[in-house]
C-alpha cells in the first residue's frame, strides 16, 4: 500500500500506537479535492507526521463536534 507521498506502508490492520486508546483500525477511501491533498501532503512533509494521523485527527474532532447527534436518540443535524 501507498500513501498520498507515494512511500510504501504496511497495511494498517493492528492498533495504533498513540497517546488515547484505539481500536482496530480499518482502511477507508475518501475522495477529497486536490487543494486540499496538496496542503496535507505538505503539512505531512514539513511536520513528519503521517497524513493518516492528521486523518484520524480530522475525524475524532468531526465525531466531537457532533457527538450530539451521535447520543440523542433522532437527532439530525
Amino acid at each position: 500500500m501507498h500513501d498520498l507521498n507515494g512511500i510504501t506502508a504496511p497495511r494498517e490492520t493492528g492498533a495504533i500506537e498513540s497517546s488515547e486508546p484505539r481500536s482496530e483500525v480499518v482502511s477507508t477511501h475518501v475522495l477529497v479535492s486536490e487543494d486540499q491533498v496538496e496542503k496535507l501532503r505538505e503539512l505531512s512533509m514539513r511536520t513528519r507526521v503521517a497524513q493518516s494521523e492528521y486523518l484520524r485527527e480530522a475525524v475524532d474532532d468531526l465525531l466531537a463536534k457532533y457527538q450530539a447527534v451521535l447520543t440523542t436518540p433522532g437527532a439530525s443535524r
